[in-house]
């Protein structure tokens, strides 16, 4: 592994660490904050001919256009990331996903301009989810080019820890607008945690505009000429393994990352009616402990490998399916606390801390940016996405949370059996490129006897 500049002549460690983890956190601020209003706000404001659990169907389902979006994105600036360098990626994304979360503060509602006010939303969620599609592959790669050989996975967790950061901040944000009477929120106390995006996103690019490009990419992949025109099919073609492996271990990270604090919030507030200062406190918690956890299973990931500690990960998440909602339904704060709490600082820490540096890992520099960020954002659209509409429609189907809880293991099943076909990687050169498939390798003529 190529050794970082020194400050001046290079991005200094932690000027990375701040590029990546400040930057995601702002990023995902702004995707996990329209997640919230979703669940709070969005279903009286926008869909309000609805009734009301029709009413949080449609919001989650603009929720989850975002996520059809993100694989689209994910190949435009993978490919960019692997032709042009990591940097102006992860500007660009930057400025996408804060523009969008910025204009969704600006937008009239339902009583104002009809049917055009979700049109308008649904619109913004595409901006957001074209950003998001490369933004948290771009931040990763970053990280683990720039990191020691041996502690890639301890420093490709600030990328994650940026990702639980953003969703402290969101929740927070919305616990403070929800102190306001529900009049005032409803009319304009919903809006001030998207304008503050703004502001967010200009100290987010006072940092990235000062780190330089990553030295694997300017010397693995710049220096020899092996820049593609395709990555994003290289990668399908030539790694199709990998490639699945990526989208098996994104069906419970993702689709549990979403569907506890997303769905999970809104069951709690809305089914149980626990208060929204009670339930936003307790999975505020849980994201300030998950900060922790994910560092401490990034690293725990150099020693043991990547593979063992996903795969407890996911083990854990079917075990806390059905009591995670044992312990939410005694509607006592402590009870609801401790389950987001294993929800996030267990099941998803255990599989975010390592998935940086292992899904960078599984992909030669040169296709890495588009096989990372297209394989990832396509298992979002099979996972993330769908899981708080579909764990809502569940419960107005069936009138009951088991069959939302049989879901859960089941996404935590898919990435249980794609982990175990998985092939290690901690001890990988990430430097090493893959041959040009191109060129044919001379054939060895056979020695005289």
């Amino acid at each position: 592994m190529t050794k970082m500049g020194a400050d001046g002549a290079g991005s200094s460690r932690l000027r990375v660490v701040l590029a990546a983890s400040i930057g995601s956190a702002l990023e995902w601020y702004d995707f996990f904050l329209y997640g919230t209003a979703a669940a709070l706000v969005f279903g009286e404001l926008f869909f309000p001919k609805s009734d009301p659990v029709v009413g949080t169907l449609l919001s989650f389902l603009t929720f989850g256009v975002g996520f059809v979006f993100r694989p689209l994105g994910g190949i435009i600036f993978g490919i960019l990331g692997d032709r042009y360098g990591r940097k102006p990626v992860l500007v660009a994304t930057l400025l996408m996903i804060g523009l969008g979360t910025t204009a969704i503060g600006f937008l009239p509602t339902y009583s104002q301009i009809g049917v055009w006010a979700p049109i308008l939303l649904v619109a913004m969620r595409i901006v957001q989810g074209l950003g998001a599609g490369a933004e948290y592959g771009g931040a990763v790669i970053y990280l683990v080019e720039n990191a020691p050989a041996n502690h890639r996975g301890f420093w490709g967790g600030f990328a994650p820890l940026g990702v639980s950061v953003g969703n402290l901040l969101a929740a927070g944000a919305f616990a403070l607008v929800s102190m306001l009477p529900h009049d005032a929120l409803m009319s304009w106390g919903w809006r001030l945690p998207f304008l503050a995006s703004f502001v967010l996103i200009l100290v987010g690019l006072y940092v990235r505009l000062r780190i330089t490009e990553t030295p694997v990419f300017t010397e693995a992949v710049l220096a020899r000429g092996i820049v593609e025109k395709n990555p994003a099919m290289e990668a399908l073609r030539h790694h199709p393994r990998n490639f699945l492996v990526v989208l098996g271990a994104r069906m419970a990270e993702n689709g549990l990352g979403y569907f506890f604090p997303v769905f999970g919030l809104s069951y709690v507030i809305k089914t149980l009616g626990v208060p929204n200062s009670e339930a936003l406190s307790a999975l505020m918690l849980a994201f300030v402990i998950e900060l922790f956890a994910i560092l401490g299973f990034a690293a725990l990931s150099d020693r043991v490998g990547r593979r063992p500690v996903y795969m407890f990960g996911a083990l854990a998440g079917v075990a806390l399916a059905f009591p995670f909602f044992w312990m939410v339904g005694t509607k006592q704060w402590i009870m609801i606390a401790l389950a987001f709490i294993l929800a996030r600082a267990v099941v998803t820490a255990a599989m975010f801390g390592p998935q940086a540096a292992y899904f960078a890992e599984l992909f030669p520099p040169q296709r890495r940016f588009a096989g990372f960020a297209f394989a990832r954002e396509l298992g979002s659209l099979l996972s993330g996405g769908p899981a708080p509409f579909v764990a809502t429609a569940l419960v107005a189907a069936y009138g009951s949370w088991w069959p939302v809880a049989c879901y859960a293991m089941f996404l935590s099943m898919c990435t249980v059996i794609a982990i175990w076909f998985g092939p290690e990687t901690y001890q990988e050169d990430i430097t090493a490129v893959a041959p040009d498939p191109r060129v044919e390798l001379p054939v060895a003529m056979p020695q005289r006897a």
